[in-house]
């Protein structure tokens, strides 16, 4: 479904847009693949990294709908990963969120409306299932635009996907915890007991590329995954490093929760099971008021979410096979010369 066509990623330089360049450039998938970014720094350094004759470069933000719709033109899939997605900046700056993740989502998808893109894939985050913090509350947000899109557009699919956190990805904690340990500092960690779903930037490509093939417009798409505690990961870096490095406990920040829910109890109770993954499809009710103020559903109160608590636990052990299949471990504890992404 991809030959010959084009591909639009926006934060196409950010660790996603980087892992999917990964598998499409070595592919005849595409045959342009259009990365859409602020930053021209990070632009040039991917132009002279892979020197791809595939890869066309524009400057802009999906805050500014002119520089997305032009960007869009001619383009027939588009990867939708540009977002604010730290908590602690989120919360900061919930306005700045918000305009990002908000209303550059809604402007993607207007212009991949009016240029009659065939699909549109918007990323999400574990973090806007029951949001406590703006970064959740924007991207819940986000996924109620995509999913209201989805209903009035004849000639452009949207779908999304929501997943945990991404291991080793850029600002994740995974970098911090082995610089730490490097430099002999102590491993500064919230709460041993917090649990947070843990997978691969390639399980996060298979997760979109699955929507791609599979998805009806207003379509989420949430990837099963293991978690564990964030005192096993420390622990486990600690391992395979071989140090006997301290672990500091500093308090939960704001905004942070003790465990993520990637599927609430109400998605739970739609989902359809589509092994690795689970399939959550719109709610295309229209605004017959009756449905949402006098029928209830029984079935409800006997479901429960699916979140990093109930899920498969990694521990220790389990932790340290994960972490050795990553480029960023296998490069900087086993010194082995892979592509970091």
């Amino acid at each position: 479904m991809f030959k010959n066509k084009t591909l639009l990623i926006t934060g196409g330089t950010g660790s996603f847009g980087n892992a999917v360049l990964q598998r499409f450039l070595k592919t005849e998938h595409f045959s342009e693949i259009r990365i859409f970014s602020r930053d021209e720094k990070k632009q040039d350094d991917m132009r002279n990294q892979l020197k791809s004759d595939k890869l066309k470069f524009y400057i802009g933000d999906v805050r500014d709908y002119t520089s997305i719709e032009q960007a869009m033109r001619g383009v027939d899939y588009v990867f939708h990963a540009a977002a604010l997605k730290q908590v602690p900046s989120c919360e900061f700056f919930p306005l700045e969120a918000t305009k990002t993740n908000v209303f550059g989502t809604q402007n993607v998808i207007d212009a991949a409306g009016k240029n009659k893109v065939k699909k549109v894939i918007c990323l999400s985050t574990d973090k806007a299932a029951y949001p406590i913090n703006a970064m959740g509350i924007s991207k819940a947000l986000m996924e109620k635009v995509a999913i209201a899109a989805s209903r009035n557009l004849k000639d452009t699919t949207i779908c999304l996907t929501r997943y945990g956190n991404v291991m080793a990805s850029r600002g994740s904690v995974i970098p911090l915890f082995l610089k730490q340990i490097k430099e002999g500092n102590p491993i500064t960690i919230t709460d041993p007991n917090m649990t947070r779903f843990l997978m691969s930037l390639d399980e996060a490509v298979e997760l979109v590329l699955f929507a791609f093939e599979h998805g009806n417009s207003g379509d989420l798409f949430v990837n099963k995954a293991p978690a564990g505690t964030i005192g096993d990961l420390a622990q486990a870096l600690k391992e395979l490093c071989q140090k006997d490095t301290e672990i500091k406990i500093i308090g939960t920040r704001h905004g942070e929760k003790l465990y993520e829910t990637l599927c609430t109890r109400e998605e739970m109770m739609k989902a359809e099971d589509m092994g690795e993954f689970y399939r959550i499809a719109a709610d295309n009710r229209d605004l017959n008021y009756a449905k949402y103020f006098s029928e209830g559903e029984e079935i409800i109160d006997k479901i429960e979410d699916y979140h990093s608590h109930n899920t498969e636990q990694l521990g220790v052990e389990g932790m340290k096979v994960l972490l050795s299949k990553l480029p960023l471990i296998r490069n900087e504890i086993f010194g082995e010369d892979v592509v970091q992404y």
